[in-house]
């Protein structure tokens, strides 16, 4: 491939449905999408990725059952325990004030990136993230840089308050199949699809 995107976002979406397909409780999905997490990690790693965002849950997300919030915060924190064992570095961005906000990941939350690796690669995690609270708080998320290609599983064509200042111009692709459910080759057919855009930047 002659062009990979530096910067990728991830929604990781189809937990609940993957889950009600399995004949489990809705809420016993999330833990089920750590391993494709990591197995995306790894894949964008190895093609050369410079960064990835993977959208753990939003504000709105806390309205869910209890059962489930708690559910998916947990899956988050040892999402961002996992990835933060490889040669990567995290960062953590989302309303950190909520009680929603999983305080074990109190100490990835940072608006400083600080001097960047060219060997780590730069991992963000939206954590209780709301598009809202991010204009409102002058854009936290301002020191992320421009998404090239947004991919989400589970079917949905829709961003769901992605990162809009950085999503701008981003290629949006999508996968059918639900997260859960991830296969390497899923990615590596995004980034062939990449490969066939026209990307202008409005120029």
């Amino acid at each position: 491939m002659y062009r990979i995107p530096k910067h990728i976002g991830i929604i990781p979406d189809g937990n609940r449905r993957w889950a009600k397909e399995k004949g489990m409780k809705k809420e016993g999905g999330y833990a089920h999408g750590l391993q494709p997490g990591l197995s995306l990690f790894k894949a964008a790693q190895k093609y050369g990725v410079r960064e990835l965002t993977y959208y753990g849950f939003t504000v709105d997300n806390c309205k869910r059952p209890k059962e489930q919030v708690k559910a998916f915060s947990d899956a988050c924190v040892e999402a961002v325990s996992l990835i933060a064992k490889e040669n990567a570095r995290v960062h953590v961005i989302g309303n950190a004030n909520s009680k929603c906000f999983p305080k074990e990941l109190l100490p990835y939350v940072s608006s400083a990136r600080g001097n960047e690796n060219e060997e780590e690669m730069v991992v963000n995690f939206l954590i209780n993230y709301g598009w809202e609270w991010d204009m409102k708080n002058g854009w936290a998320s301002r020191s992320v840089p421009r998404v090239d290609l947004v991919m989400r599983w589970g079917g949905m064509r829709r961003l769901s308050g992605f990162l809009p200042l950085q999503s701008v111009y981003a290629d949006f692709y999508v996968v059918d199949d639900l997260w859960p459910d991830f296969q390497e080759k899923q990615f590596l057919d995004g980034l062939e699809w990449y490969q066939r855009q026209d990307v202008t930047l409005g120029g």
